[in-house]
């Protein structure tokens, strides 16, 4: 959908960024700027800066940055279109009609029908699973203990055993094997066509508005694989999904239980645990860690009772690490899964196992002792070691000591030698991490230098854009000096651009309407870095006003002459190859020559500097 600027600016205006993101973050204002911490890594100081005077926001951490469409973008997975739909029925807006651009109707058109697709293939497994060609996939259902209610508030579903059963009921519905194709329910080669799901019962997957964005499917029988699922699509990404979210963020239980399959979900579900979701098949990503921390502050880790399962939780326990994500892990002994659990001891045991839910450290810890036989004093010893180890990157004073404590007691080792073994085991890691960070700063230090040899002149211009940004009172006399076309091709003139029009049409520069005239939002961080960024020159310390103005005006003259010199010699190379008469070319070099020798005048001026 196309909106016009002068609307997209309406919904801007109406929709103050502090408020918009302080509904996801916890801000607090610190001078004329808000901080917290970003959402979209994790971090333990807040440098997540939203600016109510730019109305922009931009992490000092990850580099992430834009506008208040940007971070709805960015944060919900909306399009640009559904980010300006919602900020407008936010602020009770409503919005014109507008007509689309073929692409844009082809875009919107392709999602919509995909949707409906989606949609409809879902309604056709469900009453397949009632049909009797359903009997097979519906008696599987109930022998595994779920419900009528269950399989309807989860829509499961069947595909049939024919292999192209849903490719023909949909053709029937009006979809062209393009479409078919694209969606990822039907295969289509040179053969003919095939559906991806048969002899399947079906696990619709739905997004945080109930709408079908894809499928999982398990076998009947010994087919392979077990367990299917949809290819990615423009709706659906594996990794930013999680089966059962849109039900169990209803839930008033504390924290998210992290299962592994879908019928985990859908038993515990139906036992009363009704806040269980699942990775979709595939690993758990720091993406799904993200966006359980959108609903909740803790996980509990319920993943299966064996190697595979062990190995899961510790790798999810430092993915959850990574976002600040709390995470806790349910035992199952005797058995495999929760689904196992519940059906053999009942959902009051399960309740008491999630209270005796062990920590991360202490999971870790477990695992890492039955690597040794304890009973031997070698065994025990290479334990003690490498607990000390986990133990000793616990960051935390007083969490590492009352974690010393606990594994000293758990494990029957003298407290007092633990902790001095954790300490000089602590010591050294600080010793190795320092080395570290001196050899990586000075890699970085190497890798700046070089891009400082090779784009200097970019440097210069980003510099430039900053003081324009920053610096109202210098913006008309920097454009009596530099045109955009003094700007390397590419990003910095494209902002230089969009700063001349604006001061020529308004006056002034709204960062967050420079930030939006660009449609690719991967670009919008580094917009923001230039207009977020801070100028540090010689003298800003002095108390000395007029001083200070002087060193702030060198500074700035300074650089429009290095901008203004690249130009000219960058124009002066191109003019060389042109394909026109010496006459016009000599033309050319006379009026960058002029242009040159005026720059002796030039002077750009702060106060009374």
């Amino acid at each position: 959908m196309y909106y016009p600027e002068d609307v997209i600016e309406e919904v801007r205006n109406s929709s103050d960024i502090v408020e918009v993101i302080g509904e996801y973050v916890q801000l607090k204002k610190k001078g004329n700027s808000y901080f917290g911490l970003c959402p979209f890594h994790n971090e333990k100081t807040g440098s997540f800066s939203v600016s109510s005077d730019k109305q922009m926001f931009y992490c000092f951490g990850c580099g992430k940055g834009g506008s208040v469409f940007t971070f709805l973008m960015e944060h919900e997975n909306y399009t640009y279109p559904e980010a300006i739909e919602h900020l407008a029925e936010r602020a009770g807006i409503v919005l014109p009609k507008q007509e689309m651009t073929i692409e844009q109707k082809q875009e919107q058109d392709y999602r919509a029908a995909l949707r409906e697709m989606n949609r409809t293939a879902a309604n056709y497994f469900y009453k397949l699973l009632k049909h009797e060609h359903g009997k097979r996939g519906y008696d599987y259902l109930r022998n595994r203990g779920l419900t009528d209610d269950t399989i309807i508030k989860f829509g499961l579903g069947y595909s049939d055993i024919y292999k192209d059963d849903l490719y023909h009921y949909l053709k029937k519905k009006g979809y062209t094997d393009y479409q078919l194709r694209e969606s990822g329910l039907v295969e289509i080669n040179d053969k003919g066509a095939y559906d991806k799901f048969w002899n399947r019962v079906m696990f619709p997957i739905v997004d945080m508005n109930g709408k079908v964005i894809g499928f999982g499917g398990r076998v009947m029988g010994d087919g392979e694989p077990k367990y299917l699922n949809s290819k990615e699509t423009v709706l659906f990404e594996k990794k930013k999904n999680l089966y059962g979210l849109y039900q169990a963020r209803r839930s008033k239980r504390s924290g998210f239980i992290l299962c592994e399959g879908y019928m985990d979900v859908i038993s515990m579900h139906q036992a009363g645990f009704d806040n269980a979701v699942a990775s979709l098949g595939t690993a758990y990503t720091e993406e799904q860690a993200r966006l359980i921390k959108r609903y909740r502050d803790h996980v509990y880790l319920a993943y299966d009772n064996d190697g595979a399962g062990i190995k899961a939780a510790l790798r999810a326990i430092d993915i959850c690490r990574n976002v600040g994500l709390s995470a806790r892990v349910i035992s199952m002994k005797p058995y495999k899964d929760p689904d196992e659990f519940i059906k053999n001891l009942g959902k009051e045991e399960y309740e008491k196992r999630i209270d005796k839910s062990v920590s991360a450290v202490m999971f870790e810890l477990q695992v890492l002792s039955d690597k040794y036989n304890l009973s031997d004093p070698e065994g025990k010893t290479q334990f003690i070691n490498e607990a000390a180890v986990k133990l000793s990157l616990i960051a935390d004073k007083l969490e590492r000591e009352t974690y010393v404590e606990a594994a000293a007691r758990e494990y029957s080792i003298n407290e007092r030698a633990l902790k001095d073994k954790v300490n000089k085991t602590g010591a050294a890691n600080m010793v190795r991490k320092q080395y570290k960070e001196i050899e990586e700063s000075d890699k970085k230090l190497h890798q700046r230098e070089k891009e400082k040899e090779k784009d200097g002149g970019l440097l210069q211009e980003k510099l430039l854009l900053t003081w324009i940004a920053n610096e109202p009172s210098c913006r008309e006399q920097v454009f009596k000096w530099v045109s955009p076309e003094d700007f390397s091709e590419g990003l910095t003139r494209k902002i230089a651009v969009l700063f001349d029009k604006q001061i020529k049409d308004k006056g002034d520069i709204n960062p967050a309407e420079i930030v939006d005239s660009f449609k690719d939002v991967s670009v919008h961080s580094e917009v923001s870095a230039i207009l977020n960024a801070e100028v540090y020159f010689d003298g800003e310390q002095e108390n000395d006003a007029g001083i200070r103005n002087q060193m702030k005006s060198k500074a700035i003259t300074e650089t429009v002459l290095r901008v203004k010199e690249a130009g000219i010699d960058r124009r002066m190379k191109e003019i060389m190859d042109m394909s026109c008469s010496k006459e016009e070319q000599n033309t050319m070099f006379l009026k960058l020559m002029d242009e040159q020798a005026l720059l002796k005048k030039l002077y750009i001026t702060f106060g009374n500097g």
